[in-house]
């Protein structure tokens, strides 16, 4: 069976415009979740050398920013809470998520696919890019029940950049209410939408049900909280 006609429905972000419904990872076997061990893990300043060597736009640049502010607070409460969690692993994934995504609005392709390459490439890391490769959408059940497996990498910046509305950190209901106006033009990509919002907040429950705090009311910011929609 071509890994492009599983009938596994999965969702991301548009490429080109349109929501693919079938994840070309969806019909393989989940991998393992990698841990850090090997290669580099950049700082701040070394991520963004990383932007400048690969013309990252400013406009992302500003929401890579706050995509990691939130990974970096939620690997934080989760190593606070006793999970095994190499924060500084997790917020430079998060800092390289969309490495690829001024070149891919330039030129096509997928963004996750090529600055997961960029990653192995600079860092020699596959931890810190599996999270850059799936950061779109993780094509398997989210294991909800198995924390060891939850905080890894993938879902802290699965989830933080689900929240994160241009450079604002927003209640998933409001940005998906904003992708649905930008990219909703057809049933196709309204379910695609739909289909990832869902994925956003069972991640969501998840992690509110291992940490024990209400995220889906943090904005991340001072401890300010939001409305939930």
């Amino acid at each position: 069976m071509s890994i492009f006609t599983t009938s596994t429905p999965v969702i991301g972000t548009p490429e080109n415009g349109e929501w693919p419904l079938v994840h070309p990872l969806a019909c393989l076997p989940e991998p393992a979740l990698e841990t850090p061990t090997q290669g580099s893990i950049p700082d701040d300043a070394a991520c963004m050398a990383l932007w400048d060597k690969y013309g990252m736009l400013d406009n992302i640049r500003a929401h890579s920013r706050m995509v990691a502010h939130i990974a970096t607070e939620l690997a934080q409460r989760a190593r606070a809470a006793g999970f095994p969690v190499n924060v500084a692993a997790v917020r430079a994934s998060a800092m390289l998520h969309d490495i690829a995504k001024t070149y891919s609005v330039l030129h096509g392709g997928s963004h996750a696919q090529l600055g997961a390459s960029w990653v192995v490439a600079e860092t020699r890391n596959h931890a810190l890019a599996q999270g850059v490769l799936l950061h779109v959408h993780w094509p398997w059940a989210v294991p909800e029940q198995e924390p060891e497996r939850l905080f890894s990498i993938p879902f802290f910046v699965i989830y933080a950049d689900k929240r994160v509305k241009h450079d604002q950190c927003v209640p998933l209901r409001q940005r998906y209410e904003d992708l649905l106006v930008r990219y909703g033009h057809t049933e196709k990509a309204r379910k695609g939408i739909r289909l990832s919002w869902q994925q956003g907040e069972c991640i969501e429950r998840a992690f509110e049900a291992h940490l024990g705090y209400a995220i889906h009311e943090d904005s991340f910011d001072s401890g300010r909280l939001v409305q939930r929609a």
